[in-house]
């Protein structure tokens, strides 16, 4: 009877341990399937009037650009520039014409009250619609107040990825971080 009762212990362990597994095997596909839906609602809120996104393989010099999405009728191009206090990723929405029809900043590590505000300052934000790539702090986009390098970490952005999309230099009219 000793036997029994210590085995009892040990099968149901076993057993929980292959549920917990299952399950996360079962719920995995979930996940990655609603990592692509959002994906696809950020990529169309940048680049409206697209439904559907090919990734294309980037093979140029910038590296601010992470990765491409081609759409109907533009590209949605994620991109990494180095921030006051760290990397600052961003989606931008460019129309094949080469004009900015969205951008969202989607992780930094910038200071609370002053570069982090990028994250959500539209003021700021919608100041880079419509523009071709000559984006530059100071002549035609206004700073975040105590966040210069910040607005000119995500203006590096923005010139990248209209850069790649009409075929222009990569060097963008940004200054170079801190400058």
């Amino acid at each position: 009877m000793k036997k029994y009762k210590i085995l009892t212990p040990i099968i149901a362990i076993l057993v929980g341990t292959l549920l917990v597994f299952c399950a996360g095997r079962a719920t995995a596909g979930m996940k990655k399937a609603n990592e692509e839906a959002y994906m696809l609602d950020r990529m169309q809120t940048v680049r409206p009037g697209s439904s559907t996104f090919t990734p294309e393989e980037y093979t140029g010099e910038d590296t601010n650009i992470r990765s491409t999405y081609k759409a109907e009728n533009g590209y949605a191009v994620f991109v990494v520039t180095q921030g006051y206090a760290g990397d600052i990723a961003m989606l931008v929405g460019v129309s094949n014409e080469g004009t900015v029809t969205g951008l969202q900043v989607q992780q930094m590590t910038e200071s609370y009250g002053l570069g982090a505000r990028a994250l959500s300052d539209y003021e700021f934000l919608i100041q880079f619609l419509n523009t071709d790539g000559t984006a530059e702090v100071g002549t035609n986009v206004d700073a975040l107040t105590g966040a210069t390098v910040t607005s000119k970490a995500i203006t590096r952005g923005v010139n990248s990825a209209v850069s790649f999309v009409t075929g222009a230099d990569t060097s963008s009219s940004a200054t170079s971080w801190g400058g």
